[in-house]
């Protein structure tokens, strides 16, 4: 997956927890003025709907993972095909591996 889009999903999901509860606190000021007996009930709705988005980032992010691994899967394939090694997911390319010490 694309450097980008993973920071577009995490910026995503950022947005959503921190709109989930700017907006969920406007409501429970609101419903807490209006009718006091109401709050205990409207912060647990909050806190069962802000779960369920956790819930549902977690599942979205393992899909994301799910599908990367399926379209590296592909990638490595297709290198097969064409008779070039495909490296192991997690190879790493150092161009200088020179950092001011020795091993």
């Amino acid at each position: 997956m694309h450097p980008l889009a993973l920071a577009g999903a995490a910026a995503g999901r950022l947005t959503h927890y921190a709109v989930s509860g700017v907006v969920g606190g406007l409501i429970i000021r609101g419903v807490s003025k209006r009718l006091p007996e109401a709050k205990p009930v409207a912060r647990k709705a909050l806190v069962g709907g802000i779960a369920n988005g956790i819930v549902a980032s977690r599942w979205l992010a393992s899909a994301a993972e799910e599908a990367r691994l399926k379209a590296g899967d592909m990638v490595a394939e297709a290198r097969t095909t064409l008779g070039e090694e495909a490296p192991p997911p997690s190879a790493v390319s150092i161009e200088d591996d020179d950092h001011g010490h020795e091993h």
